[in-house]
């Protein structure tokens, strides 16, 4: 039986990131790691999740050694399916507020320059 592209886009995140699929998440980094599906949009073979990321630092993240601080995020996720397959996938979390919340802080003129950016 063929799954529709809201059920795929479910699947990859409800099983994939938030049960524990390590090739999608690195659990040594968050073992608690967790996300929501807040809003779910989809229009023909395209499905569009706004989703609530959740979990604690424990290990190593990229740069930034263990903190044992919990974050929340937003990611917006958009998959394209054919044939009951994933063809596409752009996700966008919001890197600005998890780097924020585990205390890591960008350089001010950084910031400055992303405001000057938003607002020409």
């Amino acid at each position: 039986m063929m799954k529709t592209n809201e059920q795929l886009f479910k699947i990859f995140i409800e099983d994939g990131f938030g049960k524990g699929d390590v090739t999608v998440f690195d659990r040594y980094a968050s073992p608690d790691f967790s996300m929501t599906i807040e809003d779910l949009i989809s229009d023909g073979d395209k499905v569009w999740g706004r989703m609530t990321a959740r979990g604690t630092q424990k290990g190593q993240f990229g740069p930034i050694p263990p903190t044992n601080k919990k974050f929340e995020i937003t990611v917006i996720d958009v998959m394209r399916f054919k044939e009951d397959k994933l063809v596409e996938h752009w996700g966008v979390p919001d890197r600005l507020a998890l780097m924020e919340q585990l205390g890591m802080k960008p350089p001010p003129k950084l910031i400055m320059k992303l405001m000057h950016l938003l607002h020409s």
